[in-house]
C-alpha cells in the first residue's frame, strides 16, 4: 500500500498487523533511519536484542534470497515477535520481495526495509505501494515547520520548553537530517542541566559549532567563492552518505534568505541592519560571513543561482545524471558567481 503523509505518523506508531513488510526510501536519510527505527520499536523496544532482531544489508539477498523468508518464519528463543531489518536496499532486491510477499512465511515478524531516494519507476517501490501485505513510507526532507515542531516535542519529553524563536533556530540549522536533528535537541536537553526554559543563546551556544551545520559548510563556500572548501566539504558529506538533496535544499534557503537580504540592501539599508532584521536571527558567528554575502551579491545575481538551484534540483528527479554531480555542477557555478563579486 501507498501512505498518504497525513497517515504515516499514525502508522509508524501503530503499524497495521496485516503489514508484514515497509519500505522507507527517501532523499532524508536521517529521517529514514529515525522512521525504522520508530517503526522497530513497536515490535521490540531493544533493537539490539539478538535474540528478537536479525539485521542485514539488502545486498546479501542477491545471491540469498531465501534468507528473508527464513529470518521472518524464525521464532524467537525468548519468545515475541521478530523484527528484521534489511539496510541499503535497492532495485537488485524487488525479486527477492517479490517471492516474499507472494509466499508469506508464518507468524508475525515484520520486515522493516531502508532504502535511499527511489524513482517513480523504481521496481522496489512499486512492489511495496501495489501489495497489501507491504506499505511504503516516503522519506523526504522535512520543511522548517515541521521539524520544529518534532524539536519541541523532544524538549517537551525532558520537561523543557523553548521560545519560538529558539525552535525557529534550531529547525533553519539543522533541517536535511532527521537523526541529526533528533541528536542536537538531545544533546541540547542535556546541556541544559536543571533550567526548564531554553533560550536562544542556549541553543546557539549548543549547536553552534557542531558538525550538524556542516551540510551548510559548502553553501556558504559557493557563496563565497571558495572553491578549495567547496570540493572539500562536498567530498566529505558525499563519503558520509548525505543525499545531495537536502543540500541543494539548504543552497535554496540560503540564497532565499539572500534575496530578501539584498533586496533590502538595493532598497537603501545598510548590510549589516539587514541581517541584523533577520527572523530567525543568524548566528552570531555567522553574522559577518552574511553581511558579506548581502554587500557582494546582487539581486539579479541571486535569482540567477535560485534558477539554477532549483533547476538543480528538478534534474536529480527527472533525469538519470547522478545526483552528486548534479549537486556539485550547480554548486560550482555559483562559486564562479561568488567568485567574481
Amino acid at each position: 500500500m501507498k501512505l498518504q503523509p497525513k497517515a504515516i505518523d499514525g502508522f509508524l506508531r501503530s503499524p497495521d498487523r496485516k503489514v508484514r513488510a515497509v519500505l522507507l526510501y527517501g532523499p532524508d536519510s536521517g529521517l529514514v533511519r529515525d522512521r525504522a527505527q520508530t517503526l522497530g520499536k513497536t515490535v521490540v523496544q531493544d533493537l539490539s536484542d539478538p535474540f528478537r532482531v536479525a539485521e542485514f544489508l539488502g545486498r546479501s539477498l542477491v545471491d540469498d534470497p531465501a534468507r528473508l523468508a527464513d529470518e521472518a518464519a524464525a521464532i524467537s528463543f525468548t519468545g515475541g515477535r521478530r523484527l528484521i531489518r534489511v539496510r541499503d536496499a535497492e532495485d537488485n532486491v524487488a525479486a527477492a520481495f517479490t517471492a516474499f510477499l507472494e509466499n508469506l512465511p508464518p507468524g508475525d515478524s515484520l520486515v522493516v526495509v531502508e532504502s535511499g531516494d527511489l524513482s517513480a519507476r523504481s521496481k522496489l517501490r512499486l512492489l511495496f505501494e501495489g501489495t497489501d501485505a507491504a506499505a511504503a513510507v516516503p522519506c523526504y526532507v522535512e520543511e522548517e515547520a515541521s521539524l520544529g515542531r518534532v524539536i519541541a516535542d523532544i524538549l517537551q519529553g525532558h520537561g523543557l520548553t523553548a521560545d519560538p524563536d529558539v525552535l525557529s533556530f534550531l529547525a533553519a540549522n539543522l533541517v536535511g537530517d532527521r537523526m541529526v536533528a533528533r541528536g542536537e535537541a538531545e544533546k541540547l536537553a542535556l546541556y541544559m542541566g536543571g533550567e526548564k526554559r531554553v533560550r536562544l543563546e542556549d541553543a546557539q551556544a549548543c549547536i553552534g559549532d557542531s558538525a550538524a551545520l556542516s551540510m551548510d559548510e559548502p553553501v556558504w563556500a559557493a557563496a563565497e567563492g571558495d572553491f578549495a572548501t567547496l570540493d572539500r566539504s562536498l567530498a566529505r558529506l558525499f563519503a558520509e552518505g548525505t543525499s545531495p538533496v537536502p543540500i541543494l535544499r539548504g543552497a535554496q534557503r540560503h540564497f532565499q534568505r539572500l534575496q530578501l537580504l539584498t533586496a533590502q540592501v538595493a532598497a537603501g539599508k545598510s548590510p549589516e541592519a539587514a541581517v541584523e532584521s533577520l527572523r530567525p536571527p543568524v548566528f552570531f558567528k555567522l553574522k559577518t560571513r552574511l553581511v558579506k554575502h548581502a554587500r557582494h551579491w546582487s539581486p539579479n545575481h541571486v535569482r540567477q543561482a535560485l534558477e539554477r538551484l532549483v533547476d538543480a534540483e528538478a534534474d536529480c528527479k527527472r533525469t538519470n545524471m547522478p545526483d552528486e554531480t548534479l549537486c556539485a555542477r550547480v554548486l560550482f557555478q555559483l562559486a564562479s558567481l561568488g567568485a567574481r563579486r
